[in-house]
């Protein structure tokens, strides 16, 4: 199966001690959002796991530890954009994560490593012009450090107009004129366009459309065709295969002002003081009247293709 860590905070860049535990010890919990009390345990052994996906502003805390995950398939998505701390108050310096991004990429190969420059959104200080030179630029830096790009315009969601109110969606025009141009530059650098929950209207001009977290991408990422049980989308613009996700909403520390994944910087704080890396779940310890529940886990490696040609 498949382990994601990335749709809910971002483990590597603040809970990386926490992970690397849980991979020693073998399993997670992870609480239900949306039913609390529910608990579900995952074990974390590469004969179930097949392949772990992270989504990431900063992956260097997880370097001392990637001894741990060499028994497992690993696809990253590190998220660089130019955006200053008036945006993403925490998150690294861009030059810094750039060399961040060439190290991991010498460390898992090119395969298993895409860039995301997401999300977009267009105001009087980031210009379509702005984005495009800001894009070339990284671009030029990542050559040959990865072949994926991941690009997707700002959507409104109530958290996100709740701490970025003034910002607007990108209009067609521009997502077009964008798009076009970034799946120019892309391809000048090695580079496949995928947009993110975009639909298909770049298709026609060289984007990959068929989703940013695929099946096919992790087959190429381990090199091994996965035999996969049948899947619903939660969006209906959304074409990524999403298995079990051990991440927590309102614990990213990066509080960038247009995520989705946080409510407050209060909220985040107090979940934050709340976790301990030496327990099994990423916020807090069980309680008595929690009920944990085993995930049905098994290999999707395909034995009669074991490698992809």
């Amino acid at each position: 199966m498949i382990i994601n860590t990335g749709q809910r905070t971002d483990i590597p860049a603040f809970f990386s001690q926490w992970f690397a535990n849980r991979l020693i010890e073998g399993y997670v919990l992870v609480r239900n959002p949306y039913n609390p009390k529910s608990i579900t345990k995952y074990a974390l052994t590469p004969d179930v796991v097949d392949i772990i996906g992270f989504c990431t502003k900063n992956p260097a805390p997880m370097f001392q530890y990637m001894h741990l995950l060499k028994p497992f398939g690993q696809y990253w998505y590190v998220t660089i954009t130019p955006y200053g701390k008036d945006i993403e108050p925490y998150v690294p310096n861009k030059l810094q994560m750039l060399e961040t991004f060439k190290q991991l990429s010498d460390l898992v190969g090119v395969d298993s490593i895409g860039w995301r420059y997401d999300p977009i959104f267009i105001s009087n200080e980031w210009t379509v012009e702005r984005h495009l030179k800001a894009f070339e630029y990284m671009a030029r830096t990542l050559s040959g450090y990865t072949e994926t790009v991941v690009i997707s315009f700002i959507d409104l969601y109530q958290k996100t107009k709740k701490n970025f109110p003034e910002v607007k969606e990108v209009s067609h025009e521009d997502r077009l004129l964008l798009g076009k141009s970034m799946i120019e530059i892309g391809r000048s650098y090695g580079m496949t366009i995928r947009p993110c929950a975009e639909g298909t209207e770049l298709e026609k001009y060289g984007a990959d459309c068929s989703g940013c977290m695929t099946i096919a991408l992790y087959e190429k990422a381990i090199h091994q065709k996965l035999s996969v049980p049948r899947y619903t989308p939660s969006r209906q613009t959304c074409v990524c295969y999403l298995s079990g996700d051990i991440g927590a909403y309102n614990t990213c520390g990066h509080m960038c002002r247009y995520c989705y994944a946080n409510y407050d910087a209060d909220t985040v704080r107090k979940n934050r003081e709340a976790h301990d890396p030496n327990s099994p779940l990423l916020v807090g310890h069980l309680n008595k009247d929690d009920t944990v529940h085993d995930a049905k886990q098994e290999s999707w490696i395909d034995p009669q293709f074991s490698l992809l040609s």
